[in-house]
C-alpha cells in the first residue's frame, strides 16, 4: 500500500509537519525547526527510494494514482511521475531541508510561521511537478504563491513588500491566461467525437494535437506567457532580481533552486506536447529571447555592486540556457536543459546559501564591502571557489555538462535551423567566467577594505553540514551524468519525437485531426 501511494505520502509530509509545527509552542524553538528539517528530510528519503525504484526504461508515467474529484466534469486527483518530473521531485526534497537548516540562526521571529510555510511552500511545488490532471496542476501553481508571498513579505529585506507584491502580480497575472486556456482545452475535448469534458493531461496530449493551427497558436501562447514569466524569459524578467534580493537566504535558495524550474517543466510538460504545430512556428522566437536573456543576464550581472543581486541576475542567464536547450528539441539539447534545471538549483542555490552566511556576518552584501577574506575564512573562501566554478560550467563539475549538451543540441538542430543560437548562447560561458571571477577575486583577495572583516568567523559545523551535499552533487553530476540522464533519457526523447511525429505529419499552419477512417490534415 505504501509503495501505491508513494507519491500522496511524499505530498502529504509537509503538510502534516506543518500541522505539528502549529501545534507546538511559539517558545519551544528548537523543537520547531527541528520538526521542519525531520519531515523535510523524510520527504526527501522517500524521494531517493523513488528515484532508485523508478524504471529508467519504462516510458510513460509510473507510480500513478488516480482519485475522482468532479466526477462531471472528469477532474480528479491523478498524479504521477516520468523521468522529467522525477528530477525536480528530488531537488525540490533536496533543497527544502538544505534551506531550513541553513535558517536555523537567522531566522527567530515568527518561527512557527516561517517554517510551517516553507514546508507548505514544498507541498506545493512537488503538486505542480507530479500533476497529472491540469485542473490540479493549476491549484497547486497558485497555491505556491501564497507560502511564497508572504515568506518574502514578512522575513525579507527592507524592500520587502513591495518585492512580494511584485512578483505575486507578475505570475499571477500569467496565470490566469493559463487557466482560460485550461478551460478552453477541457471544452474542446467535448467537442470531438465520443469526447466529454476532461482535464486529464493524458487525454489532453492525443486530443489537443488535433485543435486548428490558429487557434493552437492562441493556447500555446497563453501557457507558454505563464511559464515564460516563471523562468522568467527576457524581458518578463524584472520582478526576479527584486525577490531574490529581498527574499531571506531560505526563500532566495527555494525560489532559484525550484520556483523557477516550474516554467522551464510548463514548457516541457505542457506547451510543446500539447501544440506542437504552433510549438514549431514560435520556437525560434522563444530561442532567440533565451539566447537575448543569456547575454544581457551577464552582462547586468557584471557591473552589479549587490553580490546578491549578482547571483539573481545571474539566474536570467542560466536559464536562458534551459530554455534555450528545450526550444532545440534535440534529445541532447531538452537532456541538458533538464540537467542544468538541477544544476541550476544546486549551484545558485550554493551561492545563495554562501552569500547569506557572509551576511549573517557582516550585515551587508556590497562586494565594495569586503577584499582580502580569503586569509581571514580559508575555508568558506573555498568553498565559494568551487560553487561558483560550478556557476561558470568549469569541466569536472556539474554546470560544464548540462551547458555542452544545450550548446551541441541548439548547434545541431534542425528546428532552429541556425547555428547562430548555439555562437551566440556560447558567449553567455565567456561571460559568466567573467563576472563571478571579477566577483570573487573583488570579495576574497586584494587589500582588505574594511577593518571589520578581520573579525569574520569561518565555517561553523551547521554551515559545513548546509554545504557539503550540495558540493557532492555538484562534483557527482560533474563526473558522472549518467546517473541522472538516464533517468531522463526516455521521457525527452518521447517529447522530441512527439514534435518530430507533428513536423513530419502536418506542414506549417496545418495540424492533423482524428476523424473516423485515421487522420486527415486541416488549417
Amino acid at each position: 500500500m505504501i509503495t501505491q501511494n508513494i507519491l500522496s505520502i511524499v505530498l502529504a509530509l509537509p503538510v502534516l509537519g506543518a500541522a505539528i509545527v502549529f501545534l507546538l509552542p511559539r517558545q519551544a524553538a528548537g523543537a520547531i525547526k527541528a520538526t521542519g528539517i525531520a519531515f523535510s528530510l523524510v520527504a526527501f528519503v522517500l524521494s531517493v527510494w523513488l528515484f532508485i525504484a523508478f524504471d529508467a526504461a519504462a516510458p510513460g508515467m509510473q507510480f500513478v494514482e488516480r482519485v475522482p474529484w468532479i466526477p462531471s466534469l472528469d477532474v480528479s486527483y491523478h498524479i504521477g511521475i516520468d523521468g522529467i518530473s522525477l528530477l525536480l521531485v528530488v531537488l525540490t526534497t533536496f533543497l527544502t531541508p538544505i534551506a531550513l537548516l541553513a535558517s536555523w540562526d537567522s531566522v527567530k521571529d515568527r518561527l512557527k510561521g516561517f517554517v510551517a510555510l516553507m514546508l507548505l511552500l514544498e507541498m506545493g511545488t512537488l503538486g505542480v511537478f507530479l500533476s497529472l490532471d491540469m485542473f490540479l496542476f493549476y491549484v497547486f501553481w497558485e497555491f505556491m504563491l501564497i507560502p511564497m508571498y508572504f515568506i518574502i513579505g514578512i522575513w525579507g529585506g527592507a524592500e520587502r513588500v513591495y518585492a512580494a507584491v511584485k512578483f505575486f502580480l507578475y505570475t499571477m497575472a500569467g496565470s490566469l491566461l493559463m487557466l482560460v486556456a485550461i478551460i478552453w482545452l477541457g471544452y474542446y475535448a467535448s467537442t470531438v467525437e465520443g469526447g466529454h469534458f476532461t482535464t486529464n493531461l493524458l487525454t489532453l496530449y492525443d486530443i489537443a494535437p488535433s485543435i486548428p493551427f490558429g487557434i493552437q497558436s492562441w493556447m500555446f501562447l497563453a501557457f507558454t506567457l505563464s511559464f515564460a514569466i516563471k523562468v522568467p524569459i527576457f524581458p518578463l524578467h524584472t520582478w526576479l532580481p527584486d525577490a531574490h534580493v529581498q527574499a531571506p537566504t531560505a526563500g532566495s535558495v527555494i525560489l532559484a533552486g525550484v520556483l523557477l524550474k516550474m516554467g522551464t517543466y510548463g514548457l516541457v510538460r505542457f506547451s510543446l506536447p500539447l501544440f506542437p504545430a504552433a510549438a514549431i512556428e514560435f520556437l525560434p522566437y522563444v530561442a532567440a529571447l533565451a539566447v537575448i536573456g543569456i547575454i544581457y543576464g551577464a552582462l547586468v550581472s557584471t557591473v552589479q555592486p549587490d553580490l546578491k543581486k549578482l547571483v539573481a541576475y545571474s539566474s536570467v542567464s542560466h536559464l536562458g540556457f534551459v530554455v534555450l536547450g528545450i526550444m532545440s528539441l534535440t534529445e541532447e539539447g531538452v537532456q541538458g536543459g533538464m540537467l542544468q534545471m538541477i544544476s541550476h538549483g544546486l549551484s545558485t542555490g550554493g551561492l545563495f546559501l554562501l552569500v547569506g552566511m557572509i551576511y549573517d556576518r557582516r550585515h551587508t552584501r556590497m562586494i565594495k564591502e569586503y577584499g582580502g577574506i580569503a586569509r581571514i575564512v580559508p575555508v568558506y573562501a573555498t568553498m565559494f571557489m568551487i560553487v561558483m566554478l560550478s556557476s561558470v560550467g568549469l569541466p569536472g563539475l556539474n554546470g560544464f555538462v548540462g551547458e555542452f549538451l544545450i550548446l551541441l543540441g541548439a548547434f545541431k538542430s534542425t528546428f532552429l535551423a541556425s547555428r547562430w543560437y548555439a555562437v551566440l548562447g556560447a558567449s553567455g560561458v565567456i561571460l559568466a567566467a567573467v563576472y563571478l571571477l571579477w566577483s570573487y577575486q573583488r570579495v576574497f583577495f586584494g587589500k582588505a577594505e574594511n577593518p571589520e572583516n578581520a573579525k569574520l568567523k569561518d565555517l561553523t559545523v551547521r554551515e559545513w553540514v548546509v554545504l557539503v551535499p550540495v558540493l557532492v552533487f555538484i562534483v557527482w553530476i560533474g563526473i558522472y551524468p549518467k546517473t541522472f540522464l538516464d533517468k531522463s533519457a526516455v521521457a525527452t526523447k518521447q517529447v522530441v519525437q512527439r514534435l518530430e511525429d507533428a513536423r513530419r505529419g502536418a506542414p506549417a499552419g496545418m495540424a492533423l485531426v482524428p476523424v473516423s477512417n485515421g487522420k486527415q490534415l486541416l488549417p
